[in-house]
């Protein structure tokens, strides 16, 4: 495969990949598990499984980081934690379409703050690409025709969806810088242990028996830290290494579209007119913010 696509063909394999989060995280709620604890056991288990693999091949790197840097690390797994937190919890609230819809807005975020901080200034097309993405967001959050049966407080999950899209958009952007500093491996296994470790304390805190869950609710757990995490959300940090943060969170919007598509199936929950109108414009901005990256010369591995 071309050096020049690859970049684009790996991120959206981990957009299709991390589609699956929300049908997962409802299935451990439906098997008891409180918001707090799949978060928690999302990171844990990823952290855990990574383990291994990250001091074999990082660990000289990652005891000579500087405390700065250290200390970005332990800020990513802070916004990382508070994103999931948010986010997961919003899904017991609301419906797949308008959590995902919201959670992904971050573009807009990304985007202001990568102009001021970073210097990534967007181009006209990218900006394009921002205003059709989030308008698209909008329609899909408009025509939430309240599919699933236990959306029962849509302003708390709104409201929470929309906590988890500034959250993940300073992780985006941590993740941006820290990954011209430090290698893939070494990055996201600190920010996932970082994160890992205040979801666990929190849940343990609020009086959360982890030992009490169902295998079936680990099984989904597990297969949510293997599959979105791991494969998922690190093709997002692999990225982010070649790619703009501005441009990596237009194309995660396509989450929603593939979160609406299996909740249907699996939960029945419908989708009309507006939020098919709403798809298409995410889509369509991703394609136009796309155009203009291919643009960009592709940076180093």
């Amino acid at each position: 495969m071309p050096t020049r696509v690859l970049p684009y063909f790996v991120l959206a394999a981990g957009v299709v990949v991390v589609s699956f989060a929300a049908i997962l995280i409802r299935f451990a709620h439906a098997e008891g598990a409180p918001a707090l604890a799949i978060a928690a056991a999302r990171l844990a288990l990823a952290a855990v499984l990574l383990a291994p693999f990250a001091w074999l091949r990082t660990s000289g790197e990652m005891l000579r980081l500087r405390p700065r840097e250290l200390g970005l690390c332990v800020l990513s797994g802070a916004l990382l934690a508070v994103h999931f937190c948010a986010w997961i919890t919003s899904l017991e609230h609301t419906s797949v379409a308008s959590s995902t819809a919201l959670v992904t807005t971050n573009p807009l975020w990304v985007a202001l703050v990568s102009a001021i901080v970073l210097r990534e200034r967007p181009g006209a097309a990218t900006m394009a690409g921002i205003v059709m993405t989030l308008a698209g967001s909008a329609l899909v959050f408009a025509a939430d025709v309240g599919g699933a049966p236990h959306a029962t407080a849509p302003l708390l999950g709104n409201a929470l969806a929309l906590v988890g899209a500034i959250a993940a958009s300073g992780y985006l952007l941590v993740g941006r810088a820290m990954r011209a500093r430090i290698s893939l491996t070494a990055y996201i296994w600190l920010a996932y242990s970082f994160a890992a470790l205040l979801l666990v304390t929190a849940a343990l805190t609020a009086g959360i028996s982890f030992r009490s869950l169902s295998g079936t609710a680990w099984a989904f757990m597990a297969a949510l830290a293997l599959g979105p995490q791991l494969i998922g959300h690190t093709t997002f940090n692999w990225a982010l290494r070649r790619l703009t943060a501005t441009f990596v969170a237009v194309a995660i919007l396509g989450e929603p579209v593939g979160a609406a598509v299996l909740a249907y199936f699996f939960f029945g929950e419908r989708f009309g007119g507006l939020q098919f109108a709403g798809f298409a414009l995410l889509l369509l901005g991703i394609f136009v913010a796309a155009h203009e990256e291919g643009r960009r010369p592709i940076q180093a591995t």
